[in-house]
């Protein structure tokens, strides 16, 4: 087995020290919201920077718990739907 796989799989991507798909949502959120804020109700930016770096931290915190945060993120977005029988049965079956 190479060492370039086993590294990729071993240590997932991070941005800034954190899972990057939590990351990414963490700032693709609130730094809209700063704007939208700044520009609607003159609110201070420097409370957005705080809560902007509270949640990152605590992205770091839950990441450095179970790196492979982003891949259960996506894995759950994938695997999240209700199937549709093809037959009448009791509960959910997947089915081809």
């Amino acid at each position: 087995m190479k060492d370039i796989i086993l590294k990729a799989v071993a240590n997932p991507p991070k941005l800034f020290w954190g899972p990057v798909l939590p990351t990414a949502l963490n700032a693709g959120l609130q730094i809209p919201f700063m704007f939208m804020a700044i520009g609607m109700a003159d609110v201070n930016p420097l409370v957005f920077i705080i809560s902007i770096v509270t949640g990152h931290l605590i992205v770091v915190a839950l990441g450095a718990k179970d790196p492979h945060l982003s891949g259960m993120i996506q894995a759950f977005g994938q695997t999240n739907i209700v199937p549709q029988n093809l037959y009448k049965v009791k509960g959910h079956k997947f089915e081809p």
